[in-house]
């Protein structure tokens, strides 16, 4: 009985991330999104995408790791004004993919800032695994809504294409870019540039 009650769980989790995906990009083409500005730090942010994800890969004994290239991002240095509800949702989409399409090894965020530019200091996230990987041709769809690397992928892993297409949407509303090196059968890694108001 809890094995049935898991697997109804899991697919009314499911089922509500894929509505919640379709409102969201809804309201962008829409024109309707609204992003909030307020502090937050940084470690809260991450540490809660990762938290969601940490089951699965211990499921498939995957080695889910977090690093940040400047330790003093964990403390003070680490507040910073933004949309914490979009950028959590941003990385939590790239952590799930990269969970998802990766059968064995790792899955690694690495977190770093950037150049600033004016007022406004940048932060580069970096989603990178041993995954499948995706070859040229397929990574100029990756973006597109329902799109995937190929039939096949959705057949295999499932989803709806619409993950990558509404990070990316929500990195260029948060004024950041969302980006993809990946070599098939090696790999993938996802790079979020934002800019962060201290």
């Amino acid at each position: 009985q809890r094995d049935y009650l898991q697997k109804v769980h899991d697919a009314a989790t499911m089922l509500l991330g894929v509505l919640n995906d379709i409102l969201d990009f809804s309201k962008i083409e829409a024109g309707k999104l609204t992003l909030e500005s307020v502090p937050c730090r940084l470690e809260e942010v991450v540490g809660g995408a990762l938290m969601l994800l940490r089951e699965r890969a211990q499921a498939k004994d995957l080695e889910l790791v977090c690093d940040y290239e400047q330790p003093e991002l964990l403390g003070e240095a680490g507040s910073f004004r933004a949309d914490p509800l979009r950028l959590g949702q941003v990385l939590l989409n790239l952590l799930s993919n990269a969970v998802k399409f990766t059968e064995s090894g790792w899955v690694r965020l690495c977190v770093q800032p950037m150049e600033r530019a004016g007022d406004r200091q940048r932060l580069r996230f970096e989603v990178s695994d041993s995954g499948i990987g995706v070859d040229e041709a397929a990574q100029q769809r990756l973006f597109g809504a329902f799109e995937q690397a190929d039939v096949s992928t959705t057949r295999r892993f499932g989803g709806t294409g619409l993950g990558l297409a509404l990070s990316q949407q929500l990195a260029l509303a948060m004024h950041g870019t969302l980006t993809v090196d990946s070599v098939e059968g090696q790999g993938s890694t996802f790079t979020l540039e934002l800019p962060c108001l201290p």
